[in-house]
């Protein structure tokens, strides 16, 4: 788990990918945390990202650097503990500026029964399960 964490985190963005009734939605995200062992994401209440994920918490997520790409695919579980919420924020900063672990706003989810998948053009795919 740690070697996807650090991918994500070198990479800087990725890319979540969540559906909106028939509709997939893309957009870029950068948190990437592990807490309890679990590798965690941040968002608002607020934004339509977060009730998507309510209404279908499947998703995917993808980065890509130096000519590599990372793909994860799982289950979304929201953690509603505010440890799990500062410990988030602990990690990153930057978002205290726009977050509390207390302002009803911010949540974390886990992975569950996740894959990772490390692929490029130049060697075979790395499964990992996480």
């Amino acid at each position: 788990m740690q070697k996807v964490v650090n991918f994500l985190k070198d990479a800087q963005v990725y890319y979540l990918a969540t559906t909106d009734g028939d509709q997939p939605r893309v957009r870029p995200f950068g948190t990437a945390h592990i807490f309890e062992g679990k590798l965690y994401i941040q968002t608002g209440k607020s934004k339509d990202v977060s009730k998507q994920l309510h209404r279908n918490p499947k998703v995917e997520i993808c980065a890509f650097k130096s000519g590599e790409w990372l793909r994860v695919a799982g289950e979304l579980v929201e953690d509603d503990r505010r440890e799990a919420r500062q410990s988030m924020l602990d990690a990153y900063p930057s978002l205290q500026n726009m977050y509390s672990a207390d302002d009803g706003n911010t949540e974390v989810f886990y992975f569950k029964d996740a894959t990772a998948t490390f692929s490029s053009f130049t060697h075979e795919p790395e499964v990992v399960k996480l």
